[in-house]
């Protein structure tokens, strides 16, 4: 096995959230899940929410993305998402509250634009409650 390692930076529009090396990253992307080392092929797709496993050696450390695009060039991986968080960073209690406005928002059968937002305001509560109940 290649010593050779990923370069990966996850950009937010907030932060910097990540800029480090790694050995695989593991992403959801909208065609289904995604697993890149080092001489993968050049990339550009689109990110669906989900979790990132991030592989350094022995060591997984795990994080949510909610959309966005991920880049592969030459060993660099580039992620650039509406937001990323580690798990113990997630207030779990205001993402069942979130949980629960969605649910609510599906229930009622609005018009198309807020049940599309309203299923994706689900699909980040869910992301984000089942990150943090995993620590």
């Amino acid at each position: 096995m290649s010593d050779k390692k990923l370069k990966l930076n996850i950009v937010t529009p907030n932060r910097s959230f990540y800029d480090g090396d790694a050995s695989a990253v593991i992403v959801k992307t909208i065609d289904g899940e995604v697993g890149i080392l080092p001489n993968h092929q050049p990339l550009v797709s689109v990110l669906d929410i989900g979790m990132i496993d991030i592989k350094n050696d022995s060591d997984i450390k795990s994080a949510t993305i909610n959309m966005g695009f991920i880049q592969v060039v030459d060993n660099e991986v580039s992620i650039f998402t509406d937001s990323a968080g580690w798990p113990d960073e997630i207030d779990i209690d205001r993402a069942k509250a979130a949980r629960e406005r969605a649910e609510q928002r599906l229930k009622e059968k609005a018009d198309d634009l807020d049940f599309k937002r309203a299923e994706l305001a689900l699909k980040r509560a869910i992301n984000r409650i089942g990150a943090r109940e995993s620590l």
